[in-house]
């Protein structure tokens, strides 16, 4: 089973919303429990390097500047699942989006990265 699997994204129009999910495989954690996780979503845009965009741990949620005020991150460790409600999506928020480890590589291994979800806003 892969490590992680992202979900949820698909084609909005400026201004929509999408909730992207993320589960995290018992393999993927290693026998370690997901709250123990500080984990977050990252975003690869066309042309552009990976970036990070939120994160979530027991000492609360944050957020890059392009993201805060529309994005919310939230975790259920009960189903080992992350998700990212992304709300007023602009143009520029299309990439394909990836969950993993704050900072990556805990989970699945140093280099791992799953397939990602391709979330495009149309003008």
């Amino acid at each position: 089973q892969a490590p992680l699997v992202e979900s949820g994204g698909g084609v909005v129009q400026t201004g929509g919303s999408l909730n992207l999910s993320c589960v995290a495989s018992h393999y993927g954690l290693g026998g370690a429990a997901f709250s123990s996780y500080d984990m977050g979503w990252y975003r690869r845009a066309p042309g552009k390097g990976r970036e990070f965009i939120a994160n979530i741990n027991s000492g609360g949620r944050y957020y890059s500047d392009s993201v805060k005020g529309r994005f919310t991150i939230s975790r259920d460790n009960s189903r080992n699942m992350l998700f990212l409600q992304m709300n007023a999506l602009k143009v520029e928020d299309t990439a394909v989006y990836y969950c993993n480890s704050n900072p990556p590589g805990r989970i699945g291994g140093r280099n791992y990265w799953g397939q990602g979800t391709q979330v495009t806003v149309s003008s």
